[in-house]
């Protein structure tokens, strides 16, 4: 069967596979689109660290089930739209044994530690597998980045009585900022481009600010009261995005660290003492996929316009040169596989 693989940096190119081998607790997917994200373009770029090439990508997978193994239960049937957890546990390293196996320490998500699905057919356990009658194919692949954002907002806490602030309105960051939403809390959405602020504003952020054209602590001030936000989540990954965080969030306050950076950042530790700060790292998702199904189907058609293109498969080369040249226009690209 047919796939694409990352070969070298800017090469991508179109190669055979073996079909996928089932057990008796797997399912086996046909896949209609994925999703491609940030890992996925910097393993483009041959920046991705935890990636070695040749890499088959893609891990925001929408599909049908066409078989399932003997020991799947009823619940799965053939014919079932779907979407796929592409983490793996190994259910015996600290994370996993505390139940956080969203980052078990032998994690390999599919499309970075292993084979992804920018190919026609998947095998995976069925317990990895999520189903919806309501959202459509398009929908179904946006639900793994936006559940990474919901895992944020879950890990900072986030409740009705929070102001939030929202570092970045890429798909990521417009997760956390409707987890939040979601959860009742005064949401502020930070970001250097209009055309996203306008989008998190639809998505129900209380207040936006260009911090490209706008005085972001003067902002920050008018709206709290000079208190600070009770939480950042920090959706960026850049330095100055960081310590933007520690200057903005309040005295006894929350961070959030879904974004990261790809170079060393100063910390100003003089802050989280001071402040004495409860500051969280985020990494994909825990038991957050119905939830985002639900939210998702809520208003599907409003989720939707996080898409920017949509390529079919036999342009994946294109797909990813076209995000290559424009990153800044550019919110989440699909893959029409079938």
């Amino acid at each position: 069967m047919k796939a694409f693989a990352i070969q070298q940096e800017k090469t991508i190119q179109a190669i055979e596979m073996a079909e996928p081998q089932m057990s008796a607790t797997d399912v086996l997917i046909e896949i209609h689109y994925i999703g491609l994200c940030g890992s996925d373009l910097s393993s483009y770029r041959g920046l991705m660290p935890f990636v070695t090439l040749p890499r088959v990508p893609g891990h925001e997978i929408s599909g049908v089930i066409l078989k399932k193994g003997s020991a799947v239960p009823d619940t799965l049937t053939v014919g079932d739209r779907v979407t796929v957890s592409p983490y793996t546990r190994c259910g015996v390293c600290p994370s996993c044994r505390s139940g956080r196996d969203n980052c078990c320490q032998y994690n390999q998500t599919l499309g970075v530690q292993r084979d992804g699905a920018l190919t026609e057919r998947i095998a995976v356990p069925f317990e990895k597998v999520f189903t919806s009658t309501k959202l459509s194919p398009t929908g179904l692949a946006l639900v793994e980045p936006f559940s990474v954002g919901y895992h944020g907002a879950n890990r900072g806490e986030v409740r009705e009585t929070d102001t939030v602030l929202v570092i970045g309105c890429g798909t990521i960051g417009m997760g956390a900022l409707s987890a939040a939403v979601r959860k009742g809390a005064n949401v502020i959405a930070l970001d250097i481009d209009d055309s996203k602020l306008e989008k998190a504003r639809r998505f129900g952020a209380a207040h936006t600010i260009n911090s490209s054209s706008e005085n972001v602590r003067e902002r920050i001030d008018a709206i709290t009261n000079n208190e600070g936000v009770s939480v950042v989540i920090e959706a960026a990954g850049s330095p100055a995005t960081f310590n933007m965080a520690l200057d903005l969030v309040c005295f006894s306050g929350r961070i959030v660290t879904i974004g990261y950076s790809k170079n060393e950042t100063g910390i100003k530790t003089q802050l989280i003492v001071s402040k004495e700060l409860n500051i969280y790292g985020s990494r994909n998702a825990l038991r957050v996929f119905p939830a985002v199904i639900g939210m998702i189907e809520q208003n599907e058609a409003l989720f939707l316009e996080m898409i920017t293109k949509i390529f079919p498969f036999d342009e994946t080369p294109e797909a990813f040169a076209y995000w290559d040249a424009n990153p800044g226009t550019v919110s989440k690209i699909l893959i029409k596989v079938k």
